[in-house]
């Protein structure tokens, strides 16, 4: 051995390791401890402008060759990074280095990310996916949204749901019932009427892991098996139906054990398409239990050689509306087509029709079930087999509707494989329904362009959000406010397309901004902003394609809900979640962007001739919003108790059309432009009346909806008072539990059975609630034509704006149903929603000085005019002298919703009527109503309530006529009485003494 040599390489290496230790140390100088600490100060400083947290600590600086670069702790990472504040942030923090450091380069980084690559513009490899021919196409939709979201699919969810609890062997919420609502419904009130159907009216296909209809009925038709005469029909063309050679659809069972996929039970039918000739069709004919609106879906098989434009119809009391579902994809699953009225029975205004008449020929159409309404759940649990269980249990369906449940009960019912929605094998549903939502994703984008090499629907997804709401409380009603949630730190940061998920960030950064800038513009400015997190949750983490978790806001802090519970938040919120998806695809598909619209205002109709009609209406301007001014518009028309239609495009803010006498011709508009449709405006009723005695406008005064009234006593008691006034859903309500129990502030939460504060019951927590429907001249008029007069509508603001003109009619009919001023949240802007603002009360004393009569109805009338926060003189002698009424007192009727008729001197006035006076689902309920008392010459209480004989109603004439009720007309329980009253109240206003 030749130590010499060994002994020469070893001092060789070690001065080469020597070597580069010293050249190392030279290039990873750090800065002076002063000069860090400036720094730290600053981006803390920087950063608790946008979010409240710790201070941002400088873990290390490294300076090699020519820069410098700065690893910031991760708290830095949490907030909203602009091209703007990232330029701001670089030259101040050079401002703060040294001056030998003035050539040197500068990094600034955050959570392993440089801060401006959190821009969410930064991104160049950008997650968009191959498109062709999308899922669903609306072909009877009368436009496109071009720059809106037309052709991307969407995987969107709300939180939690009703889950079987095995350790306790029963069915139960997931989050405690608080604040008169529960987390598992209260996110649906958000993504179910208003976040789904704004994205689908920007041309999105959505895709849900739960039930979205809440429809309790629920019809399957199919061809292998039907109950309750509901029937699947085949008529051969040039080609016929043979059975699929794979399983199909089959629903043999009432209920579903573990493992079970009614997907895998029956058969399907499939077809060659054609492009001439013949067509062959198969038809689903329900037998509808209920009259009323249903949710339709179909189902099918992707085979070889799938079709990708099978024609569906649906026939619906609106009419046929046609879709083209691309079946190279979704086979195997529900797939939702949309919301349809239908009539009692089997007709052939209610079946679904499948055809295969194609633009290829020799493809393969199939044919599998369809499914009308929602349900109830019909998986059935047991709890985990124990050795030292002694208790024999059955298998247990959740006896909820389905629309309550989480999404693993769902998925086992949309045929979805087991690996995905029990990944505990059984063993824990609470954990199988949070993890099943992301891997359900990866299952419908399997196959497509972003999973290719992985089984799936085929379906290529480009975003996916949860919507949550968070806990945690704060004890001087201070705001928790919007967490945003993203993983990024998984799989090399990469999604298995080889996309950065860095895009999850993006995506979650442009989603809490639009919700944060949009919630203090509009109700409250100083709204919390909290972290983007970058964390590792299952939904955030799982889903292969760009995700977030939206935490808007505490359901748990009372401050919160204040805002939370009202549908105007609710609206605006959804909207922001809409337009941050749609900035976010517009950016990776590189194109530009337009919002769709607001909706109209101030709809009118006016007669132009015996039997056309004027339509008239404004369009609402977005402030924020440059791109969302409509270019055109769609009306929609519904005859007589039919439905609406799919609509006509106008190109202006008007219209005329033509009626036919003796029928009620109902009317809504919605805004259009390249972004898509706004929704739709509030609904208005006209008839012309064969030998009409006389004419009757009726002026929609009642918009309002709310959340209930709530209150605070200092730092002891707080919450909310739906027995006083339950607030106004919009148009349906379906996340309010039960009225609130626990007012007191220091009683804390111990479990979801013992919440503590905003303790709630569960009375209603399967019951969708009535609102406001927007649709009630519809119902004055129909009693109004039953007594032989003819109508029209306005909306109140058209009266104010002196688009409609009040002195063209004998008889005013002026809605007010639950109007009243009404704050949203600690009240920092002006109250909505006041019954008479002093722009109607100049036009009403106008008209009445001029002999008009009028017809008032409202639960409020009263009340809010005398005892508001800010009681005007004004008010009270326009009510006083103009309407001839004065208030007695509220909280007139609380226990039956009575009224009876008393002798005076308007013998027409008679009869008994009943009211909602409670929630319910026919109608909203109305809590509170106003004692009236008569005033002035000729004036006399014609109603009385049955619990305590307050006055109800008057009636006064001098050289006018007036009629106010303390209760809204609409609210009457039974049609013949509501005719009654109608007919009583237009032979007292059309009689001439």
């Amino acid at each position: 051995m030749n130590f010499s040599k060994i002994i020469n390489r070893s001092a060789t290496l070690l001065f080469i390791l020597i070597s580069c230790l010293s050249i190392h140390d030279l290039n990873a100088q750090t800065l002076p401890k002063n000069v860090i600490a400036n720094i730290s100060q600053y981006l803390t400083s920087t950063a608790r402008q946008e979010v409240a947290g710790r201070p941002i600590a400088i873990d290390s600086i490294r300076i090699v060759k020519k820069t410098i670069n700065i690893y910031a702790g991760v708290e830095l990472s949490y907030i909203p990074f602009r091209k703007n504040n990232v330029t701001t942030i670089y030259a101040q923090v050079k401002k703060r280095l040294p001056k030998e450091y003035a050539s040197y380069s500068l990094a600034i980084f955050s959570d392993k990310y440089k801060i401006e690559d959190y821009v969410p513009s930064s991104l160049n490899d950008r997650f968009a996916n191959k498109l062709d021919k999308p899922l669903i196409t609306n072909t009877s939709r009368p436009f496109k949204a071009d720059r809106g979201l037309l052709g991307h699919h969407l995987a969107v969810w709300q939180s939690h749901g009703w889950y079987y609890e095995q350790k306790l062997g029963k069915w139960q919420w997931q989050r405690a019932r608080i604040f008169q609502t529960v987390e598992d419904l209260y996110t649906q009130s958000y993504v179910l009427p208003y976040l789904v159907p704004m994205l689908e009216n920007a041309g999105a296909n959505v895709l849900l892991p739960r039930e979205r209809d809440t429809q309790l009925h629920e019809i399957i038709i199919d061809n292998d098996h039907n109950k309750s005469q509901s029937t699947y029909k085949e008529r051969k063309g040039k080609e016929k139906w043979d059975d699929g050679e794979a399983p199909g659809f089959a629903n043999f069972k009432g209920n579903y054990q573990a493992g079970e996929n009614p997907f895998k039970m029956g058969t399907f039918r499939e077809i060659p398409t054609i492009s001439k000739g013949k067509e062959s069709f198969c038809e689903w004919i329900p037998n509808i239990p209920e009259a009323g609106k249903y949710g339709v879906y179909i189902s099918y098989q992707t085979v070889e050689n799938s079709t990708d434009d099978a024609l569906y119809t649906v026939h619906h009391l609106g009419g046929e509306t046609e879709f083209k579902i691309n079946q190279k994809m979704g086979g195997g699953t529900w797939i939702f087509l949309g919301y349809f009225s239908f009539e009692e029975g089997m007709n052939d205004n209610c079946k679904v029709v499948l055809s295969n008449k194609s633009q290829k020929s020799g493809r393969i159409l199939t044919a599998d079930a369809v499914k009308i309404g929602g349900g109830m759940g019909n998986i059935a649990r047991v709890p985990l087999n124990n050795e030292t269980n002694t208790i024999t249990y059955k298998p247990t369906i959740s006896n909820y509707p389905r629309y309550t449940e989480g999404a693993r009960y769902w998925l086992q019912w949309a045929g979805v494989p087991d690996t995905v929605y029990s990944r505990t094998a059984g063993e824990n549903d609470y954990s199988d329904d949070f993890q099943s939502r992301g891997f359900w994703v990866n299952y419908i984008a399997g196959g497509s362009s972003v999973l290719p090499e992985k089984g799936g629907l085929n379906i290529p997804i480009d975003l996916a959000m949860a919507f949550h709401s968070d806990a945690g409380t704060t004890p001087n009603d201070s705001i928790i406010g919007t967490l945003g949630i993203c993983m990024t730190h998984f799989n090399d940061e990469k999604f298995e397309n080889g996309k950065p998920r860095l895009a999850s960030r993006h995506l979650a950064d442009m989603i809490t901004d639009e919700v944060i800038k949009d919630i203090r513009q509009n109700y409250e400015p100083k709204w919390t902003r909290r972290p983007i997190w970058n964390r590792s949750y299952s939904e955030a983490r799982v889903p292969e394609v760009p995700t977030m978790l939206l935490e808007l806001l505490s359901h748990q802090n009372f401050a919160d809900m204040r805002y939370g519970l009202d549908p105007r938040f609710q609206f605006i919120v959804s909207r922001s979640v809409y337009k941050g998806m749609l900035k976010f695809v517009a950016h990776q598909y590189d194109y530009d962007y337009v919002v769709q619209p607001l909706p109209v205002t101030s709809f009118s109709l006016e007669f132009v001739g015996d039997t056309e009609v004027r339509l008239n209406w404004i369009p609402t301007l977005d402030s924020t919003e440059p791109t969302a001014k409509p270019t055109k518009y769609i009306i929609y028309m519904r005859v007589d108790n039919g439905d609406f239609d799919n609509g006509e495009i106008v190109p202006y803010s008007n219209a005329q059309v033509s009626i036919e006498k003796d029928k009620i011709y109902s009317f809504k508009v919605a805004a259009v432009n390249d972004g898509g449709e706004s929704f739709p405006s509030e609904i208005l009723s006209v008839s012309r009346k064969s030998n009409e005695k006389g004419n009757v406008l009726v002026v929609n005064g009642f918009d309002r909806i709310s959340a209930p009234i709530s209150f605070t006593a200092q730092d002891s008691i707080a919450g909310f008072l739906d027995a006083i006034d339950h607030g106004v859903p919009d148009k349906n309500q379906y996340n309010y539990t039960g009225s609130q129990y626990e007012f007191r502030r220091d009683i804390p939460y111990m479990g979801n059975d013992t919440p503590g504060f905003g303790g709630s019951n569960s009375d209603y927590e399967t019951t969708v609630v009535a609102g406001n429907t927007f649709d009630y001249p519809f119902l004055h008029g129909k009693s109004i034509l039953k007594a032989g007069y003819s109508f029209i509508s306005s909306s109140r603001d058209a009266v104010i704006n002196g688009q409609t003109k009040l002195a063209k009619y004998q008889l005013v009919d002026l809605i007010l149903g639950k109007q009243r001023q009404t704050n949203i949240g600690r009240g920092y802007f002006v109250p909505d929603f006041k019954t008479f603002p002093k722009e109607l009360q100049t036009r009403i004393t106008a008209y009445c000085h001029q002999g008009g009569n009028i017809f008032v109805s409202g639960a409020f009338v009263g009340s809010d005019l005398w005892n508001s926060e800010n009681v005007l003189d004004e008010d009270l002698a326009f009510a006083s002298n103009i309407l001839k009424y004065r208030w007695r007192v509220g909280l007139a009727a609380t226990t039956a919703g009575n009224v009876k008729y008393v002798t005076s001197p308007f013998p027409m006035f008679k009869g008994q009527m009943d009211f909602y006076n409670k929630p319910n689902t026919e109608s909203y309920g109305v809590e509170a109503p106003d004692a009236l008392e008569p005033l002035g010459e000729n004036s006399y209480t014609i109603y009385r309530y049955s619990d305590n004989n307050l006055s109800a109603g008057v009636a006064s004439q001098t050289n006018y006529k007036t009629c106010v009720l303390g209760f809204p007309f609409e609210v009457i329980e039974e049609e013949d009485q509501r005719n009654d009253l109608m007919k009583g109240i237009l032979s007292f206003m059309f009689r001439k003494d």
